[in-house]
């Protein structure tokens, strides 16, 4: 289970990482990801991401390695990763106006996706 989570480039919920882990010949139950998720998240190496709607992806944090956001389509749950440097600069612009040393942040954009706009037309 956490050798599928580590694969991954971005989030996952824990019936996908349930169900990636049964494909590569793993015996895991869901319960059981759930407690390891739990386990991972408060050691620092699992971030979990609240998508809304009672939703919750992980995805592995990389000390020091890549940060990115996300942005999720209320239609159809679709979760997409970005980065955006100036975004960034302004996080750390706005922490100091605060007085606040800004160690982690979380920026998750709700809204609809281009394809369900467009099916929607």
């Amino acid at each position: 289970m956490v050798e599928t989570l580590a694969r991954q480039r971005c989030c996952m919920s824990a019936q996908e990482i349930c169900d990636a882990s049964a494909k590569r010949g793993g015996r895991v139950g869901i319960a059981s990801v759930y407690r390891a998720l739990e386990l991972l998240e408060g050691e620092g190496l699992v971030q979990r991401v609240e998508v809304g709607q009672g939703g919750a992806r992980y995805e592995p944090v990389v000390p020091g390695g890549e940060h990115h956001h996300h942005a999720v389509c209320e239609r159809c749950g679709r979760l997409t990763p970005f980065e955006d440097p100036a975004l960034e600069r302004a996080i750390h612009r706005l922490g100091s106006r605060l007085g606040h040393e800004i160690r982690a942040h979380d920026v998750l954009i709700k809204g609809e996706c281009g394809r369900c706009m467009r099916a929607r037309g």
